[in-house]
């Protein structure tokens, strides 16, 4: 009896012991990929980039609602240049082919459309003042090519949005809009060091130009008034050429100028 009591005693514990066994490594398996998702966000973390989050419930925006938005900052782009930032947003919203609840979906207000068409000019303005620089070995032929490019851009949209009720000192602007400066600046900088641009001009008399050559007057339709866009600008960049064929009157305009208007 005392035998077969030790025997079932120890064939029990050892069932028990097994079972716990059993339970332990199964607890270890499921903890591993806790564990693996925390080393992975210490490494993150250790290279200074946030932890990535778990992607349960996590949407992207589709695509067909990304084309929407993208439409609506075009055509809000271009009503700005024709009529001015007061344009009704129903008309934006026709000009881009969506509805108006497509519209307010994306930008709940006029304030918000606005911010989003000087960030993507600015933006992409920049951008083509790099490949600009980039293409051209001529400094005066990057300058050229930027001016012509920055037209195809509607740069004219900044110009009535800045005088209006709308917050430029916004961090994403002033960031877009040092990035463009410099580049311009650069532009300019060099073409004068080559000896192709005339001194007495400054980067901001280059902005201003574009502004006024690339927009009509706000408000009034002027019907195909793109075909002489690139015309005059190209006889205005015949003028910045050296030699210099007459005086200007007054100083040359600066970015601060710009600034301080």
């Amino acid at each position: 009896m005392g035998t077969g009591s030790v025997v079932k005693g120890g064939t029990a514990a050892e069932a028990a012991g097994s079972t716990a066994r059993a339970a332990a490594g199964t607890a270890a398996r499921d903890a591993e990929p806790a564990k693996a998702a925390a080393r992975a966000d210490s490494a993150v973390r250790a290279k200074g980039a946030a932890p990535t989050a778990p992607c349960r419930g996590t949407t992207r925006p589709r695509a067909d609602a990304l084309r929407n938005r993208e439409r609506i900052i075009a055509a809000a782009r271009e009503l700005f240049v024709e009529f001015g930032p007061d344009v009704a947003l129903d008309d934006v919203a026709r000009r881009a082919g969506v509805g108006n609840a497509t519209l307010y979906r994306n930008f709940p207000d006029r304030a918000a459309l606005t911010h989003e068409v000087v960030l993507a000019v600015t933006s992409r303005t920049t951008l083509r003042a790099e490949e600009a620089e980039a293409a051209e070995a001529d400094p005066f032929a990057a300058l050229s090519r930027f001016v012509h490019a920055a037209a195809d851009e509607r740069i004219g949209a900044l110009c009535p949005m800045l005088s209006g009720v709308f917050d430029r000192d916004h961090p994403d602007l002033l960031a877009e809009r040092g990035r463009l400066e410099e580049a311009v600046e650069g532009l300019v900088a060099r073409a004068q060091s080559a000896g192709r641009l005339r001194t007495d001009i400054a980067v901001g008399d280059v902005l201003v130009a574009l502004s006024q050559l690339t927009r009509p007057l706000p408000g009034i339709a002027c019907q195909g008034i793109d075909r002489f866009t690139h015309r005059h600008l190209q006889l205005f960049l015949d003028g910045l050429e050296t030699p210099a064929r007459s005086e200007l009157p007054g100083s040359a305009a600066t970015l601060e100028d710009l600034r301080r208007s």
